[in-house]
């Protein structure tokens, strides 16, 4: 794929997903409005009921939900974007209230602190439940699915979202991952989820049409990690092998200064490793981003509130141009206010 210029629209949770989590009409607008981005890549779009951990978010493994992507790309394409949808399960970080009283599902029992919003507002999370060995395959096909799925609606390619503590995630760090089976223990069987479910991801529709999306340094979600370089090291090494279409890394979005474990910067030593595309993200401006291309350590820079606040941003910071403050009181939920009524430079 060819882009007109580096500049990535990030995903983004904007909670805004219509009755049975389809995307809807002012989702289209949304994703219109910000066409003019190199690539837009989805907010996190759940691959089964099981995955859902956050209100009105939409989801890709209903025939409704696929209609309602189809008809959004339609509209993006029209407009001349390019759009991944991101495959997202949250495991843990979820609550009974979104799985009929049953609890939400984890490498193994380990409770997140914090509270998670749920319909009902904010609630304590609870401990999961451990998937049985036997369960995984069926959740792996879940994404190998939802990519088939995403397919059919018409999108460009899917990321995997591995990141910032949801199910992957959860499978990579010794923290959240206590098992004693193939799926946890050594660094190998640690990665070894996410390999399979990338390789699934793959199958179901074409490498260079999948993209992965990893948190290095992450300790958002109350996520912790004893090494998490060596675990890193080792899956960034193996997912040479699949030849994606990119490696999304983030960089930390929580100072870990007094956790010497995690690296400080994650994209400038994954770039050694790693022989693809590679996107960055986190904290980057309009300067930051030219230099950490001209620098050669990332190809494409994602912007996520920037993107959300100012729907022209290419044009923007092609002119150097002022950019407009987001307001954080409607990130999450809502109608058009601080969504769709963002003003475009000409206006």
């Amino acid at each position: 794929m060819t882009g007109p210029h580096a500049v990535v629209m990030s995903p983004r949770t904007r909670s805004r997903a219509g009755e049975g989590n389809v995307p809807t009409e002012l989702n289209t607008l949304y994703y219109v409005q910000r066409a003019t981005a190199g690539l837009i890549i989805t907010e996190a779009t759940q691959v089964s009921t099981q995955g859902i951990g956050y209100p009105w978010t939409p989801g890709i493994h209903t025939a409704e939900q696929v209609a309602g992507w189809k008809r959004l790309n339609e509209a993006v394409h029209k407009a001349g974007g390019r759009i991944f949808l991101q495959l997202f399960h949250c495991g843990r970080i979820s609550h009974p209230d979104f799985h009929d009283g049953e609890l939400p599902v984890a490498p193994s029992a380990v409770k997140p602190e914090g509270q998670v919003f749920t319909p009902k507002g904010m609630k304590d999370f609870v401990t999961p439940r451990p998937l049985g060995i036997g369960e995984i395959p069926g959740v792996i096909g879940q994404f190998a699915q939802g990519a088939k799925n995403a397919r059919e609606a018409g999108f460009d390619g899917v990321e995997i979202h591995a990141a910032n503590g949801y199910l992957p995630n959860q499978f990579l760090c010794d923290g959240t991952n206590k098992r004693t089976d193939g799926y946890g223990g050594s660094v190998e069987n640690r990665c070894r989820f996410v390999l399979e479910l990338t390789e699934a991801v793959c199958a179901a529709w074409s490498s260079d049409r999948v993209g992965i999306r990893l948190s290095p340094s992450g300790i958002f979600n109350d996520m912790s990690h004893s090494d998490p370089v060596e675990t890193f090291d080792f899956l960034v090494t193996r997912l040479n092998e699949f030849n994606l279409v990119y490696l999304h890394l983030m960089e930390p979005m929580i100072p870990t200064d007094r956790l010497p474990q995690y690296l400080p910067s994650v994209t400038p030593y994954y770039r050694k490793l790693y022989s693809g595309t590679v996107i960055t993200n986190a904290h980057y401006d309009r300067n930051s981003g030219n230099s950490v291309i001209e620098e050669g350590v990332a190809d494409l820079v994602a912007y996520g509130k920037l993107f959300l606040s100012n729907p022209d941003l290419p044009k923007r910071f092609e002119r150097n141009a002022p950019l407009n403050a987001w307001n954080e009181a409607t990130f999450y939920g809502g109608d058009e206010k601080g969504y769709t009524d963002y003003p475009f430079l000409h206006e």
